[in-house]
């Protein structure tokens, strides 16, 4: 068993900044590109190295567990070098972030739009809900069991760092706490860069963002 357990999203992607904008607007946007080549904004370069020094300013990881995702290697590039000594680090396709299918890249509005059926089903049952040719959150939480498995076996007394999705975070709380799936929701949205620590089964910090006040947009 690790020792702790900390799980940290990636700092705001090019993706999350045009979501947040169309959304604001009431518009809908549907983007293109493969969603693991998605970058890091300056601001979210800016918020995993604040991310970092607050890392450095703890009981530094023993050992890394990284999303492949661009915007998660990125993150913990910038993060680590604000760190005394790199260590031990590995990506896992598990931990990548949830496959939306034929949804990817658009935001409610562009579903709506699109797929209206599609929309109805998921404002009925988020966390049941499995888009077309993509994941539903018991998917993202079987692949989170799994990496949490192997933690359990291979990192014992370790203090562990993953560095993944908003998705994998929610799922890590509902695999290490058991907090029912129906329930995950009080607990979203996961904030860019946040940090959230478990010592065993039982959660020390989940989704704080201290460590960004002040950070300019």
């Amino acid at each position: 068993m690790p020792s702790t357990i900390t799980a940290v999203r990636h700092g705001q992607s090019e993706s999350n900044e045009a979501h947040a904008r169309a959304t604001a607007a009431g518009m809908a946007v549907a983007l293109t590109g493969a969603d693991e080549d998605v970058l890091l904004t300056p601001l979210g370069r800016r918020q995993a190295s604040a991310l970092g020094r607050r890392l450095a300013r703890e009981p530094e990881p023993e050992v890394v567990w990284c999303s492949p995702y661009t915007r998660a290697v990125q993150t913990w590039e910038l993060a680590a070098a604000e760190l005394e000594s790199v260590p031990e680090t590995r990506t896992d396709a598990r931990l990548g972030d949830r496959l939306m299918g034929e949804l990817a890249g658009m935001n409610l509005a562009a579903i709506r739009q699109r797929f209206p059926e599609e929309a109805a089903a998921l404002l009925r049952a988020e966390y049941g809900y499995r888009p077309p040719g993509g994941e539903c959150f018991s998917d993202v939480a079987d692949r989170v069991r799994a990496v949490v498995g192997d933690m359990r076996a291979e990192c014992a007394g370790r203090r562990v760092l993953v560095v993944a999705h908003d998705a994998i975070v929610l799922m890590l709380k509902h695999v290490i706490e058991e907090v029912p799936l129906v329930s995950v929701a009080a607990f979203a949205p996961v904030t860019n860069a946040s940090v959230s620590i478990w010592r065993g089964s039982r959660s020390e910090v989940f989704n704080d963002d201290g460590h960004l006040r002040g950070i300019s947009l």
